[in-house]
């Protein structure tokens, strides 16, 4: 008997690389078990996932808009549409276990699982569930969660506290000796990076832009993703200003780089991120994004500040106090060691193994 696992989820890259970690998790413990990723058309996962090796099925589900839109009226028609094709997709691959990352198609997939009596689990990655999840919790057979205290929103009997799987490469960077020579930095000065996304994040851009002229009298360096629709504008600011101790990139390609030189980081709340600055004990100065659903990022970094794990700053605020807070905390070596030891706490190294032995217990492998 082959062992077989659907994975449905997506949409953004803090749920399918976690996803495609899981997959890879238990291909390493079952060489021969069969991986079948579920997602929605048009997203990023339906070219994330083969790229990563794994087959993909798109369902036409789509997300539900929180204001008045045309959108909306072919919501139902898509739910439907995308209910059928997964009740077909369950009954055409036959699955052991469904796991369900987030992302609009996990809802249909899990619930097309539950209704055939396939074991299904949860890969909860916020501090606060958005209502897909919690309404899926009610017939999953466990919920693999990121952060304690959990029981508010699950049943205490179906949680087991995981983390969120990273991209293990981030873990050991190879040549790290040569990630200051690459970016044109001097290893002998303390770094900030910031990072905003691959599109950018315009409260973070203008937070570090707003204040950037008093980096010349600073013995700090800062390495500044800014996203591919900031870059032009962000960096002929910074030609005309002449600053050595600043580089922008529209993209950095070498992550494992930038964390492994970076002293502090400045960079949104998605649980992707946080989980690996907890990982990499990264002191952090968090500006939680306003556009996403229930306001997840808000609740993942107070998750963190509560603890004493990072320090929050309201995207609002961020573009006339971002910089200089970052300074500020940059020059204070105990504040960001203890920042730097308190969110490890929220580490789990081996998320990725843990929720693939939890799958493999349901599947009875």
């Amino acid at each position: 008997m082959t062992p077989k696992f659907i994975i449905s989820g997506g949409g953004t890259g803090g749920h399918i690389f976690p996803a495609i970690s899981i997959a890879d998790a238990l291909r390493g413990a079952l060489p021969h078990c069969e991986i079948l990723f579920v997602g929605a058309l048009g997203r990023m996962e339906m070219e994330k996932v083969p790229a990563a090796g794994y087959p993909i099925v798109g369902l036409p589900v789509a997300g539900f808009q929180r204001r008045l839109t045309w959108k909306n009226v072919t919501f139902f028609f898509k739910l439907a549409a995308s209910m059928l094709k997964a009740r077909k997709v369950i009954r055409t691959f036959q699955p052991h276990v469904v796991i369900g990352v987030g992302g609009y198609a996990s809802g249909p997939v899990l619930r097309a699982a539950a209704s055939r009596g396939i074991p299904t689990l949860l890969q909860e990655q916020n501090s606060f569930p958005g209502v897909t999840n919690r309404l899926l919790a009610k017939k999953a057979a466990a919920i693999c969660v990121a952060y304690p205290d959990m029981e508010r929103f699950f049943p205490s009997e179906k949680i087991f506290f995981t983390g969120n799987p990273i991209r293990s490469h981030l873990l050991n960077p190879i040549g790290l000796s040569e990630a200051h020579a690459a970016f044109g930095l001097k290893a002998d000065m303390k770094t900030i990076l910031v990072v905003g996304g691959s599109l950018g994040a315009g409260s973070v851009n203008k937070g570090i832009l707003n204040g950037i002229a008093r980096m010349k009298n600073e013995p700090v360096q800062i390495l500044w993703q800014t996203g591919k629709n900031y870059y032009e504008k962000i960096g002929g600011a910074l030609e005309s200003l002449a600053l050595e101790n600043v580089r922008a990139l529209p993209f950095i390609q070498r992550m494992d780089w930038a964390y492994g030189l970076a002293d502090m980081v400045v960079s949104r709340a998605g649980a992707g991120t946080i989980s690996e600055l907890a990982l990499l004990g990264k002191a952090s100065v968090l500006v939680p994004s306003p556009n996403v659903s229930e306001d997840h990022q808000t609740k993942n970094a107070m998750a963190l500040v509560s603890k004493e794990a990072a320090v929050l700053v309201r995207d609002v605020e961020a573009p006339d106090v971002l910089l200089a807070m970052a300074l500020e905390l940059l020059a204070d070596d105990e504040r960001c060691r203890r920042l730097s030891e308190n969110i490890r706490h929220f580490a789990r190294p081996n998320a990725d193994k843990d929720i693939a032995q939890r799958v493999l217990e349901l599947g009875g492998f």
